[in-house]
């Protein structure tokens, strides 16, 4: 007899998915370019040392900045972006395809998942108000979402929004100048103003 309440599904990684890891978006248009995985300032060294031990090329620019006013750029920036190691923005530096081995759920190996930054923690959960799942997620596609099993991808999202906070009034979003090859046109680079801030 049918109770009402809704089943909760936990979630996991979806059998030989590593699609969070390789796949980047334009972000929040294609003229900001592809975006990389967002890292807190305390997280960029940690990034380039860890890269620098294992040997792995990364590329890591500015990602958001503030200021008091709209002229000149930010003061201060608030977060950065490890950018994918492939031309179109893809394939996050750390993601192991060339060897045999492979994760629990058979997807490919992260070289550094126990060091792995915040907002790999904090996935499926994106920093909305109030968090939502990923629709990009392929177990969020596959099973419509998720509501138990996300206590430590919700801690990590806090950390990310607590590191962010700020009382300036002016949001700055760094264009990457990455895409792909048939967006090149519409693709800039270098400071400008957010459009979700203005």
């Amino acid at each position: 007899m049918p109770t009402g309440r809704k089943e909760t599904v936990e979630f996991h990684c979806v059998r030989d998915c590593s699609q969070c890891c390789i796949e980047r978006e334009y972000f929040p248009s294609k003229e900001f370019g592809k975006i990389g995985v967002l890292l807190l300032p305390g997280e960029r060294a940690r990034m380039e040392e860890l890269a620098r031990k294992k040997g792995v090329r990364v590329r890591i620019l500015p990602r958001v900045g503030v200021s008091g006013t709209d002229a000149g750029g930010p003061t201060r920036i608030l977060a950065y972006q490890m950018m994918g190691r492939e031309a179109d923005g893809n394939v996050c530096p750390f993601l192991d395809t060339g060897s045999e081995g492979r994760a629990e759920h058979g997807g490919y190996l992260c070289g550094i998942y126990g060091d792995r930054p915040l907002a790999c923690s904090a996935y499926p959960l994106v920093g909305t108000d109030p968090p939502a799942l990923d629709d990009k997620c392929k177990f969020c596609r596959e099973f419509g979402g998720a509501d138990k099993n996300l206590d430590s991808e919700e801690e990590s999202l806090i950390r990310i929004k607590s590191g962010m906070d700020t009382d300036q009034p002016v949001v700055w979003r760094y264009a990457t100048g990455v895409g792909e090859a048939g967006d090149m046109h519409l693709v800039r680079t270098g400071w400008m103003r957010d459009p979700q801030h203005s």
